[in-house]
């Protein structure tokens, strides 16, 4: 079953949505509101953890709860209708065969619901959307038309409950915290003042007001209202069957009451409207905060901002794709916003992301930048340097950031745990900044370091430690300062002492994979070892630029220099590492104000020799030998310091995608291990009716001595599921070292299970991973997003900077062009929009092309290569796109 699709901007058309339990769709804007909504109206709304306006849900909630968007109609003659299908009476259809249709329409981010009432002809449509404003508010507007072949006396209610307080409070004090409601009718709706808000902050006065308002088709003012749930329910009524709907038992409240004490309720009576055959009418209702978007209660309004979303999704998509595939188009269309939902979400607060209390952790923060530095690199350069002032002089950082420049946490629970993986993304990011904009100076910006006790590693914590509110104290009441290239270097440079009985890192509470949490004492990570490879050799190629500037020293701390100028004798020597890392952490318990100069020569050799270290040990210790010439890398050591990955025969292997992905992307593997690399992989790993690529083989253990992800069933999160994440940074890996073919299977797997909405059960997107039934969970909210972004833009289509030039280097299959030959990506470069067309009209596979000639604007540029100068670029009028043709 798939998407009907409507036109090439990620609009689509389902039939019977409402039918599957676990869909939701995200309503959002600038202003930081967090919507989603369902099929039939379910969902919830909230500006963070304290301030939900309606009740918190999670991913079965959204089946199995009453409270909705609901809107009622009542219609002579017949039973209230609900026009989301939610009255008592339609569920009960439900499985009989004479339940009613639906059709739903989704665009990028709003919703319509469309279904017919059969015995009268009555049709209604909802359109929910956030306006593309600052405005923390969420437009329902909903059109009755009568297709029947008599006029119809139709009343709308809307019924929303109002929970208006703290997640905390739905189990903590669910009713005391009811006592607090002040709920007061308005002209427009129902508005609810807490008195004060319970939560984890203690009792604190409230000014949050909590509103559901209304307007008729005409514009005029709601007839009454339901504020109270106990009230619109009545004795032995639910929200599915209230009694205020079904009676005339329950008086409406008027303009003006004020009432105290009891669960709030966004109930609506609008004025009763005739419908003659064939008219439409229409009417609205908004849930806002702080009463903002009332304008929106005039139908012009609404026509206008819903006209300017698609203007809006556009601009904060980085990337437009136009191929021989709509589906592939359109896939894109809808991932490509994702990171940028994840900049207001964070990593809670959708249905499945049921955890964390805001705030995102410090590697999503550092790979969303990914795809945003395509969209505005100017923008992020601030966000940067505010970012690398939460790492810690030891090398480790801040888990937590806040929404606020410097406000950082150890953890969202105040518990302290170091993932190790932490230094590896703020190199990739900068080192890609930096590629897309050739601005070099980034490196030598100044940032403080966090400091809140926690010292080596998380192994010691001190309180007496100097600092300037969360900042290093340089001893004389200020902040202890360095260059970002310092951070960098502290953050990496650290991490290569800091490691096991095996001589690779060491473990600690986890890496990348969250739930390897269970080997702190003697796990290592082989994988991030080999990772971190490919940093050192990132931060060298930074240092050449800036060396090739005019720069020939750069100034670090002087604790910093001594460790790098440690014996490379003692590399091979793990207990010498270490003591040379307690060394340098002793040293920085007072850190000299004085700088220390050193060559950027000397720099780029020292981590050009870490590099060449790693892959020399990794390649002697870690290979794995399967049949027929196959091989793979073992990534881990346990807690008992054992290898976690093998073949035993053939009989039981085991095998990690994560460990291939970061031996292949970092150089440690060589080119001619690649091909058997993959080979085993697919053999392995790969499986189709699931979406592709599992994280892991089934170990058939719960492995209590490396961590949670093996008390999960296998095939699902972190224990064998297809975890998208990792799987496209397998296609990276697999692109970026010329295996474009291999690289493509994976994703076209991951597009082929993400767009078949029978198997996957999701909306067009990438979500985190798909289960051993092939159905996609905590969709939206996930670095899969930006990965995808990043491997589709700069590897398949090879749109990429280089030292701040454009390269055009695509490896497009012959089968992604179209009739004509051409396929085209919309990019931003240079701060100019660019459409980019390859033309590849003799249809040549993949290999039996090359850039032949680049026309910028139709005029013919004068280049050999693939190569657009910035300075060329540069040129360009801003403010308009610019077409780049480009003939192979």
């Amino acid at each position: 079953m798939y998407f009907l699709l409507r036109g090439n901007k990620g609009t689509f058309e389902l039939k019977n949505a409402d039918r599957q339990n676990y869909l939701y769709l995200p309503l959002t804007n600038a202003s930081g509101i967090m919507d989603c909504i369902t099929p039939d109206g379910h969902g919830d709304s909230k500006l963070g953890q304290n301030e939900f306006l309606m009740e918190p849900v999670s991913c079965e909630d959204l089946h199995e709860s009453m409270r909705n968007r609901n809107i009622w109609c009542k219609v002579d003659g017949q039973l209230p209708w609900s026009v989301w299908g939610t009255s008592a009476g339609q569920q009960g259809k439900r499985f009989t065969g004479d339940e009613e249709d639906m059709t739903l329409e989704i665009g990028r981010l709003w919703q319509k619901a469309t279904r017919v009432q059969k015995e009268t002809g009555l049709q209604v449509s909802v359109l929910n959307f956030c306006p593309p404003t600052n405005e923390r508010v969420e437009i329902m507007q909903v059109t009755m038309k009568n297709t029947g072949t008599k006029r119809l006396t139709v009343q709308p209610v809307a019924a929303i409950p109002i929970y208006g307080r703290s997640a905390d409070n739905l189990r903590d004090h669910r009713h005391v915290t009811s006592l607090l409601n002040r709920i007061r009718t308005t002209k427009d709706g129902v508005e609810v003042i807490p008195a004060l808000s319970f939560d984890e902050r203690g009792h604190q006065e409230n000014h949050r007001v909590y509103g559901v308002y209304g307007s008729g088709s005409n514009g005029e003012k709601p007839e009454g209202f339901y504020p109270i749930l106990q009230d619109f329910n009545g004795a032995g009524g639910t929200l599915y069957w209230p009694k205020a709907v079904l009676t005339n038992q329950v008086p409406m409240v008027n303009t003006g009451e004020e009432l105290e004490g009891y669960e709030a309720m966004g109930g609506i009576c609008f004025v009763r409207r005739e419908l003659e055959v064939g008219e439409t009418q229409t009417f609205l209702v908004l849930t806002s905060y702080d009463r903002e978007g009332m304008q929106y209660l005039q139908k012009e309004k609404v026509g206008e901002a819903f006209a300017h979303m698609e203007e809006w999704w556009d601009e904060k998509n980085p990337i437009h794709c136009k191929t021989s595939g709509p589906e592939f188009d359109t896939w894109m269309e809808w991932v490509g916003i994702q990171p940028f939902l994840r900049r207001i979400y964070g990593c809670s607060f959708l249905p499945h992301h049921d955890y964390g209390r805001g705030g995102r952790g410090w590697r999503d923060l550092w790979q969303d930048c990914l795809a945003l530095i395509l969209t505005n690199p100017a923008d992020i350069r601030e966000n940067l340097v505010n970012f690398y002032s939460g790492v810690r002089i030891d090398g480790s950082n801040a888990t937590i950031i806040g929404s606020k420049p410097g406000e950082f946490k150890a953890d969202r629970n105040a518990i302290v745990r170091i993932w190790m993986d932490h230094g590896y993304w703020p190199v990739l990011t900068t080192g890609f900044y930096l590629n897309q904009t050739g601005d070099y100076s980034l490196l030598l910006e100044k940032a403080p370091y966090f400091c809140d006790g926690i010292t080596a590693r998380g192994e010691q914590r001190t309180e007496k430690r100097r600092r300037v509110d969360n900042w290093l104290d340089n001893g004389a009441g200020a902040p202890y300062e360095g260059t970002l290239l310092e951070h960098l270097l502290v953050q990496n440079i650290t991490q290569f002492f800091d490691t096991g009985e095996h001589n690779n890192m060491k473990l600690r509470g986890a890496d990348w994979n969250d739930a390897l949490d269970m080997a702190k004492e003697r796990g290592e990570s082989v994988a991030f070892t080999a990772a971190y490879s490919g940093n050192y050799e990132m931060i060298a190629d930074m240092l050449s630029a800036l060396e090739a500037s005019g720069k020939k020293t750069v100034e670090l701390s002087k604790e910093l220099v001594t460790l790098m100028h440690s014996d490379m004798r003692d590399y091979d020597n793990t207990q010498k590492k270490r003591n040379l890392l307690t060394a340098y952490y002793d040293a920085c318990r007072e850190p000299a104000q004085e700088k220390a100069q050193i060559s950027i020569r000397e720099c780029i050799q020292i981590l050009k020799c870490m590099s060449d270290w790693i892959h020399r040990h990794i390649r002697a210790a870690e290979v794995v030998e399967g049949d027929g010439g196959e091989l793979w890398f073992n990534g881990y050591y346990d807690n008992d310091g054992q290898q976690v990955e093998w073949n035993k025969n053939g009989d039981d292997v085991r095998m990690m995608l994560t460990s291939q992905v970061f031996s292949i992307m970092s150089g440690t593997a060589a080119d001619d291990q690649i091909e058997w690399i993959a080979k085993s992989v697919d053999r392995y790993l790969f499986d189709e009716k699931v979406g592709g690529y599992r994280l892991n083989t089934n170990f058939h253990e719960v492995k209590l001595n490396m961590g949670r992800a093996f008390g999960f069933a296998y095939g699902h999160k972190e224990n064998g599921a297809v975890f998208c994440h990792m799987a496209v940074m397998y296609a990276y890996a697999l692109y970026s070292r010329g295996f474009a073919r291999e690289g493509y299977k994976v994703l076209k797997s991951l597009e082929n299970q993400s767009m078949d909405f029978g198997r996957s059960g999701i909306y067009p997107g990438i979500p985190e991973y798909f289960n051993d039934r092939g159905q996609g969970l905590y969709h939206y909210l996930t670095g899969a997003g930006s990965w995808l972004v990043l491997t589709v833009t700069t590897q398949m289509f090879g749109v990429r900077g280089d030292k701040g030039d454009m390269i055009l280097a695509p490896q497009l299959m012959k089968d992604q062009f179209d009739a004509a030959g051409n396929a085209e990506i919309r990019v931003c470069f240079a701060e100019r929009s660019c459409r980019i067309i390859y033309q590849n009209s003799h249809h040549k596979e993949l290999g039996d092309y090359e850039v032949e000639e680049i026309y910028v604007n139709e005029e013919k540029l004068d280049t050999d290569g693939n190569r657009i100068d910035r300075e060329n670029l540069m040129k360009l009028d801003e403010k308009m796109e610019h077409v780049i043709r480009v003939v192979l």
